[in-house]
């Protein structure tokens, strides 16, 4: 398979993904598996399609959770991290890993932010269990059929 074509079935994982799964390393070095809102799917969360078409790299990747888990306490020992994207019934996926960084710019985070999240940060975007962080991956790995494809995500 054509890099290109490995980027371009990747980004179409990223749109369509019902779920984003996040994998932190706990503090015993062991690697802890979640699944967590996918952001990038536009039909689940078409509000932030034209913020994630306007990144500089297009693969750029964030997450909102509370601040109160236990991923932020893993990411603030060892801030590498894996993000899987997948479709199950075709067994085509692709993982981005890095180093994530915890976002503190409010005007990020309220680009990032639904007013039906008070369900989970009640005092809304300012709510101090209201964190977003963002991934600009280092790497990526696409499977499918058996093939693999690595890639650099932020070379064009």
């Amino acid at each position: 398979m054509e890099l290109e074509e490995a980027k371009k079935i990747s980004m179409e994982l990223m749109e369509t993904s019902k779920a984003a799964i996040l994998t932190t390393i706990d503090s015993e070095g062991y690697p802890i598996t979640r699944a967590m809102f996918n952001l990038r799917n536009s039909e689940q969360f078409p509000e932030f399609s034209e913020l994630f078409n306007k990144q500089e790299n297009e693969f750029i990747i964030y997450i909102s959770t509370n601040t109160s888990s236990s991923k932020i306490e893993h990411i603030k020992t060892n801030p590498k991290i894996s993000v899987y994207y997948c479709d199950p019934e075709t067994f085509k996926g692709v993982m981005f890993g890095g180093e994530v960084d915890i976002v503190d710019d409010m005007d990020i985070k309220s680009k990032i932010w639904l007013d039906w999240w008070t369900s989970y940060y009640p005092e809304g975007l300012e709510d101090p269990d209201y964190t977003l962080l963002k991934l600009n991956p280092k790497t990526a790995r696409f499977y499918y059929k058996l093939q693999h494809v690595r890639f650099e995500p932020g070379e064009k």
